[in-house]
């Protein structure tokens, strides 16, 4: 067989052994059993050859539909959750594809040598995917989440797009509910398990910070033997999780002593630390990091407090995984960001930070701290946030005056739960121009003739909000 073909195959993922890793029937030519696939897909204009196919069941569409044109395409196999009439080629009969679908992965994981980071967290799961990868490709060949592939489907599939060049996988994982995160770590079974923090996130399911770490930290229970759990030390929620997996925890975070919380009450001490942070405004961060092996001065390019931990995390996992400073100093200052995600854009004579994928209390906190270290007029664009539950009110409100501390020159924003960012600058004696709207369409007309050149906007909504947008209209 060819070398190119070898290399695309998927090691151990036979027709056979899919079927008996998701506990269904294998329906086909007996020949075909042993037949190793290259790989697999939810979506039908995906398929390639020698790819198997997974319909899923979605509002919308049917997957079982295009049964027939992936066949056409070279599919090899499908799965299915009904009995085929004369089908292309064989099936695996399954109860359900979605389940089915993380079975396959699971089992797909557990064939590969591969060491596996998994990142959660209420706040910065992809920024520190980002700064992770970069810091790791320095020394290894890294297969990463794409986007925000972080849930019950995206985490199995991007499971399936490791190859056997692959040294690590980081794989982000997001939830909103207790339970989720034992299946998704079933099917990523890391060996590093890292927890960016505990905020004020999908309080509607988790109820409180307690009922979010519970959450989060149900990583654990899926952990590799001998794995190492490296957590955010200044979080007094995880400063808790001191010993897991058989091993002590490797905490990061500012300073090496124990913080006090905000009862007064010792966290812990760090390993991997940061000193001398200087904020350089959209220009980025400078800081000196520490480590049991040394420390070193770094240029973090990408705005913001946050991204220092982002830094930090990436340090612990480069020394697990054995780098050497120079290759994790070099990592962290090439790290880029990605849309929707402090992302800064120079359009027409303005500084735009696109940070508009997500947004909650803690990271808007952070992103008006961004904006107030810019030189010049400051302008927030803010939209609602989600499911923060009967609290929902109190959290804009106290955003809005967080705007007002921060001596932005000017808030923008638009939604219903918007109006509370409005009361909560007008809590607080300030000198912030503030306009409200209730949609954005609006918001934005009035938002074009406001600004001009030399301009430092930030926009930041919840997903559901559609603020690229926002973003769009300023900078075409």
């Amino acid at each position: 067989m060819e070398a190119g073909i070898m290399n695309k195959q998927m090691p151990n993922m036979t027709l056979k052994n899919i079927a008996k890793a998701c506990d269904g029937t294998y329906i086909g030519a007996a020949e075909l059993e042993e037949k190793v696939i290259c790989g697999a897909v939810i979506d039908s204009r995906l398929v390639e050859e020698d790819y198997l196919f997974i319909p899923i069941k979605g509002e919308r569409v049917d997957g079982h539909n295009f049964i027939p044109q992936v066949f056409e395409k070279g599919a090899c196999c499908v799965l299915s959750e009904i009995e085929l009439e004369n089908p292309a080629g064989p099936y695996i009969r399954v109860d359900s594809s979605e389940e089915a679908l993380k079975k396959i992965a699971a089992f797909y994981r557990q064939s590969l040598s591969i060491k596996v980071v998994g990142i959660s967290g209420s706040v910065g799961k992809t920024s520190t995917k980002e700064m992770i990868s970069s810091v790791i490709s320095q020394k290894y060949k890294v297969h990463k989440t794409a986007g925000n592939f972080n849930n019950e489907i995206g985490l199995p599939l991007t499971v399936f797009g490791i190859r056997a060049e692959h040294e690590v996988a980081i794989l982000e994982m997001g939830i909103s509910d207790f339970n989720e995160m034992h299946r998704l770590a079933t099917v990523a079974n890391p060996d590093i398990c890292v927890i960016t923090n505990i905020g004020l996130c999908h309080l509607e399911n988790l109820g409180t910070r307690d009922g979010i770490l519970k959450a989060k930290t149900e990583m654990f229970d899926h952990m590799r033997k001998g794995g190492l759990a490296i957590l955010n030390g200044d979080d007094n929620k995880l400063s808790t999780k001191t010993f897991v997996n058989g091993r002590d925890t490797v905490f990061y975070g500012f300073d090496a002593e124990a913080k006090a919380d905000e009862d007064g009450i010792l966290m812990v001490e760090k390993a991997i630390y940061a000193t001398d942070v200087t904020n350089l405004g959209f220009e980025g961060m400078e800081a000196v990091i520490h480590t049991p092996q040394g420390a070193f001065k770094t240029n973090i390019t990408i705005p913001g407090e946050h991204n220092v931990y982002n830094a930090l995390a990436a340090t612990a996992v480069g020394l697990e995984l054995g780098l050497s400073l120079e290759e994790i100093k070099k990592g962290i200052e090439e790290a880029k960001t990605i849309a929707g995600r402090t992302n800064l854009v120079k359009a027409n004579g303005m500084n735009v930070i696109d940070d508009c994928y997500n947004a909650n209390p803690v990271s808007m906190e952070a992103a008006m701290d961004v904006l107030s270290h810019a030189k010049g007029r400051t302008i927030a664009v803010l939209g609602d946030m989600g499911e923060l539950g009967e609290d929902e009110k109190a959290l804009h409100f106290g955003v809005g005056k967080c705007v007002a501390e921060k001596k932005i020159h000017t808030l923008f924003c638009a939604g219903t739960l918007a109006a509370e960012y409005k009361a909560g600058v007008e809590s607080v004696e300030n000198e912030c121009k503030v306009f409200h709207f209730e949609n954005k369409d609006d918001m934005i007309t009035e938002l074009l003739s406001y600004v001009k050149e030399g301009d430092n906007i930030l926009i930041k909504a919840s997903h559901f909000m559609d603020f690229p947008k926002v973003v769009e209209a300023l900078t075409k």
